[in-house]
C-alpha cells in the first residue's frame, strides 16, 4: 500500500474520519487517496447491512474502511489497529483505559459503555462519539470509529 504522508497522522476526528479519510468518500476517491485494498470483505446475505469492507495491511498493521449500501457505498467506518494512532491530537495506541477514558472526559466525551468481550478483551463505547476502542490485557489494541448519527437514525455526512 503506498500510503500518503498525510495519512500517517493518523488522527481520528470524531464524526469525520482520519487524515485524508472523510467520511462521504466514494469508494473511487478513496482508491485514489490509499490505492486498491489488499482484501475486500462482503457482507453475508444474513447481515442486517449490507456492506464492503476495504482491507489494508502494512507492517502487521490493518486499516478496514466500511462501505454501506445504505450509504450509496459512500466510507462511512473506519478501523485501524495503527500503532501511531492519534485523539484529539494525542497518540492513544497502548495506552491503559483509564488514561483513554481520562482523554475523552477532558474532550467532552463522557458518557461511555464498558463491555467484557467473550475472549476476555474489553470494548469501551460512547456511543454519541460513534467510537469503539477495544483493549486486551489493559492496553489499547485498535480503534473503531464511524460518521455520527442523529437521534433520528440520520447520517450525519461531514461538511
Amino acid at each position: 500500500m503506498s500510503t500518503p504522508s498525510s495519512i500517517e497522522e493518523n488522527e481520528i476526528i470524531l464524526g469525520t474520519g482520519m487524515g485524508p479519510l472523510r467520511f462521504g468518500t466514494s469508494m473511487d476517491e478513496v482508491r485514489t487517496l490509499v490505492g486498491e485494498p489488499e482484501e475486500i470483505d462482503e457482507s453475508e446475505d444474513d447481515d442486517e447491512f449490507e456492506h464492503q469492507a476495504w482491507n489494508y495491511y502494512e507492517d502487521d498493521h490493518l486499516l478496514s474502511l466500511y462501505f454501506d449500501r445504505e450509504d450509496d457505498f459512500r466510507l462511512s467506518c473506519i478501523e485501524t489497529d495503527n500503532p501511531s494512532l492519534r485523539l484529539f491530537g494525542e497518540p492513544i495506541q497502548g495506552r491503559p483505559l483509564d488514561e483513554i477514558r481520562s482523554l475523552m472526559e477532558r474532550n467532552g466525551q463522557g458518557t461511555a459503555e464498558l463491555e467484557t468481550m467473550e475472549g476476555g478483551e474489553m470494548r469501551l463505547s460512547y456511543e454519541k462519539a460513534m467510537i469503539d476502542l477495544y483493549f486486551e490485557e489493559g492496553k489499547l489494541q485498535f480503534v473503531n470509529f464511524g460518521v455520527f448519527i442523529n437521534d433520528d437514525l440520520e447520517v450525519q455526512w461531514p461538511k
